[in-house]
Parts: C-alpha cells; structure tokens; sequence
C-alpha cells in the first residue's frame, strides 16, 4: 500500500526536541483509515495543523505522496491534495447547503459537477436540504456538510478533526462509517477522535497520542483488546 501521508520524527513543541520518546512516526496508505486517538490537550489537533501547515513542527518531516511538505502554505497543501475538515464544523451559516460546497471546488466546471453529485450520493440528507440555509440544519448535518466540503477539493487525503463531537452515539457511527465510502474510493483518512470505541470500529489502524507523544500505534482490531487503551490515551501508565 502506498503512503499518501509519512510523518517520520516528527516533534510538535520546539521543548521536546531532543527527546527521542517525543517523535511520531506513522503513515496513511492509500484507502486506508488511520485513527489519532488521545484526551483533549493530547496534540490530536496540533499534528492536524502541522499537516495542513497551520503551525511548523519542531522538528521532523511531513510528505504528501513522497513530497516533503516543509514550507509550503495551507493553500498550496490543500492544491496538492489536502482535504480538511475541522473541529467545530465551521459551516458558512448564511450560505445555502450547495453553496457551501460549491465554494470549496477549485477545479473546472465538469469536475465540480461531479463531486457535488459525489457528495450529495455519499450525504443523502444534503442533497434533501440542498437549497436550505447551512444554520438551519441539525448539528448532525452540519458535520455531513462540512465533511462534503472537505470532499469538495477533490483530495487525496482527508483529515478530520473531532467529527463526533457534540453528536449522539447513534448519529456518531452513521456518520464515522460513512468514512469507509471515503477510504474505498482510494483516499487516504486520518481521524483524530476521542471517541475511541467508534474510531476503532471502522479504522485500519490507530495510532495513540498522550502529551504530545506517540504511546501506541498499530491495527485497529488488536488496540481494541487492550484493556489499558483509555488510561494510555489519558497519559496514565498502567
């Protein structure tokens, strides 16, 4: 499987640069799923922004398909393949459901066409409300909507930051599983989470942060039997 994203040593605060236990080192292939699961504070968000270039990392690289993405600005990330879909959602509320996705699609005519339609198939509910301002629609079709956009840049990969938060359990894995549609198109997902039951049900593998460190990492299915898996994600060795 070939990485679309390799982060090798990658260090997120200047102050832990010479500690060797600080560096994170994992990949995302093609159509696969790799869950960043850790507490709130973790740095989940913070190695988010280090890939879409919001923040530079300490120390370490980050390459999209073998480019090393060192220097370059959030636009041009997201030109060479980049999708991101934030924490918060972030919806233009004033705009309506096409709209919102259609202004994220910098690319020609017949491809937008193309990925609407892709991202009204793959979020039913927003084909529905299409013409409905985004702030009327349910917090769970907000999430819907800003995942679409995301969608909407034709990327590679997609990163997402905290989908599941402030939705119910239900709408939670109806949602998260949609994320295996993504990932069989060939995209690469990464999937920062607290949730971490829901994330590992439907990633490949998970990698584990805690502190800005990297305490874990490996196939979904086998982090999902350790029973120190939560304490680890709070920072609590066992």
């Amino acid at each position: 499987m070939s990485a679309v994203l390799d982060l090798r040593d990658v260090v997120l605060r200047a102050e832990d640069t010479p500690a060797q236990n600080r560096r994170i080192a994992f990949d995302v292939g093609a159509g696969e799923i790799v869950a960043l699961l850790g507490a709130n504070g973790a740095g989940k968000t913070s190695l988010v922004r280090a890939v879409i270039g919001e923040i530079s990392p300490a120390h370490g690289t980050i390459a999209l398909a073998g480019r090393d993405l060192g220097g370059l600005a959030p636009h041009r990330r997201a030109h060479l393949g980049i999708g991101y879909c934030p924490a918060g959602r972030r919806v233009f509320p004033g705009m309506s459901v096409r709209d919102n996705l259609l202004v994220a699609a910098s690319v020609p005519a017949r491809d937008r066409k193309r990925l609407l339609d892709d991202a009204m198939a793959l979020f039913p509910a927003l084909k529905q409300f299409a013409d409905m301002p985004a702030w009327q629609l349910s917090g769970g079709q907000q999430q819907m909507l800003a995942i679409a956009r995301a969608l909407m840049t034709g990327p590679r990969l997609l990163l997402l930051d905290e989908p599941s938060l402030g939705l119910a359990p239900m709408l939670v894995e109806e949602l998260l599983a949609k994320l295996k549609d993504v990932a069989a198109s060939g995209m690469g997902v990464l999937l920062a989470e607290q949730n971490i039951g829901a994330a590992l049900r439907i990633a490949d593998r998970a990698v584990v942060l805690a502190e800005g460190a990297m305490v874990a990492q490996g196939p979904a299915k086998d982090l999902a039997q350790r029973g120190d898996l939560a304490a680890l994600a709070m920072g609590v060795s066992l």
